[in-house]
């Protein structure tokens, strides 16, 4: 390395990673999208409820599928070429998913984009280490989530108002071209160290790339498996981050709608407030972790009020609108809590599989959705009393409780889980 070169300008450096925040951004928006546009799929391919939870989670199918193979493909390709091919594929999954006529082709295109934006955290924080210096590490990925809510704001309200005008259809083949004008963006101003730009890099030893990297990563995953946390911590974030994107991601607007009066506007408003208390949730819940040098206390006292305030709301269904959406409130800002798993179970394993820990981590935050989405919509069927309102099943109060015990289940049982977890004090496990 040659040290008499600068570092990177700030203002590169962030122009750099923000590009491939764009696309996580773009990640959070189809994650959440069908949350508003459930009536409009139902009536378009016929779908049932558990239809429609399965078409949803086809997105969470090769997301997480993806999460071990992306950190292999990023350190063998990088992040540049990998952005660029996932924003492409996003854009024609998204283009593919706009003019499918069936179903079957529906859930290809949400496959596509699934497993595509699944490339854009783990480039992000490559980009960060190589692109920042240290101590804007922790802020680059508190801003990484903030991002991603951003996208799914713009999955709320603003996209209820353009289906309403438009029609789901056009409004999807419009958003795909935002991925695929930014591939060529990624493409032309994305390198994947700051000497492609002949700027001194913050990583300061030349990494080596493993060549037998997938023999690795399997033999990785056996070992991270013998440290208890692991799959603690796995199961854990599952309850949390499954509940509040199955309720604000795919079945919260038509209950809202359904049984409590709103507006498809002011559930879908709703729905966005809840996503916004879990990014504001995570970096304090992280911060203050970091302050008192434990993990586990804040992460108990985390779920401890998810369960209760899940609870609640199923359980009490005539709770009244204010009181429901105030808990709805705290359910999404203790979901924060979960960001709090990502360093616990780097510091439960030695340092080498910090990051096979972290992917495996990550795919247990995903599994939730992936199966309580369907799941969900499967219990409301079993509940469907023939019911429908413009072409659209409807369900009753009872079936909604049955689905979303499912959820209630799961965070009782993250709960339970977290109580068994080994403390670290914060420190990394010697070995």
């Amino acid at each position: 390395m040659n040290n008499s070169l600068s570092y990177p300008p700030a203002r590169l450096a962030w122009t750099v990673w923000g590009l491939g925040a764009a696309l996580y951004l773009f990640a959070f928006f189809q994650r959440v999208a069908p949350g508003v546009m459930t009536a409009e799929l139902s009536i378009d391919f016929g779908l049932s409820a558990s239809a429609l939870g399965n078409l949803s989670a086809f997105y969470f199918y090769s997301y997480v599928a993806m999460q071990i193979p992306t950190g292999i493909l990023a350190d063998n390709l990088g992040p540049r070429r990998l952005l660029t091919w996932g924003a492409l594929v996003a854009g024609l999954g998204t283009l593919f998913f706009a003019f499918s006529g069936s179903l079957t082709l529906a859930a290809i295109g949400r496959l596509l984009i699934g497993g595509s934006v699944a490339v854009a955290f783990v480039c992000m924080l490559k980009l960060a280490n190589h692109w920042f210096v240290p101590r804007q590490f922790a802020l680059a990925s508190g801003i990484a989530l903030f991002t991603g809510i951003v996208g799914a704001v713009f999955a709320g309200v603003p996209l209820h108002l353009l289906v309403d005008a438009f029609g789901w259809r056009t409004v999807m083949a419009y958003s795909s071209i935002f991925p695929i004008v930014l591939a060529f963006f990624i493409w032309f101003m994305v390198r994947d160290d700051p000497a492609e730009k002949g700027f001194q890099s913050h990583v300061s030893h030349q990494e080596n790339i493993d060549k037998n990297p997938w023999a690795r990563a399997i033999s990785g995953l056996v070992v991270v498996f013998r440290y208890r946390n692991t799959l603690l911590l796995s199961i854990v974030p599952g309850g949390m981050v499954g509940s509040i994107l199955t309720f604000a991601g795919l079945w919260g607007v038509p209950f809202l709608t359904t049984h409590h009066g709103l507006s498809k506007s002011d559930a879908a408003a709703v729905c966005s407030a809840m996503l916004i208390a879990w990014a504001i949730g995570g970096p304090i819940f992280g911060a203050m972790s970091d302050r008192i040098g434990q993990r586990k206390p804040l992460y108990v006292l985390g779920c401890g009020i998810n369960t209760l305030c899940w609870g609640l709301v199923v359980l009490m269904p005539a709770l009244p609108v204010i009181g429901l959406i105030t808990l709805l409130l705290i359910a999404g800002f203790s979901s924060g809590s979960m960001i709090i798993g990502f360093a616990y179970a780097k510091e439960s394993v030695p340092t080498k599989l910090a990051g096979t820990v972290s992917g495996v981590v990550n795919m247990g935050v995903m599994m939730g959705p992936m199966i309580l989405q369907p799941a969900v919509g499967w219990m409301l069927d079993r509940g469907w009393q023939n019911e429908q309102l413009d072409g659209v099943r409807t369900y009753n109060s009872a079936a909604y409780q049955s689905g979303f015990m499912l959820m209630v289940a799961w965070v009782l049982l993250a709960f339970i889980m977290i109580l068994l977890t080994k403390e670290t004090g914060a420190k990394q496990v010697e070995v």
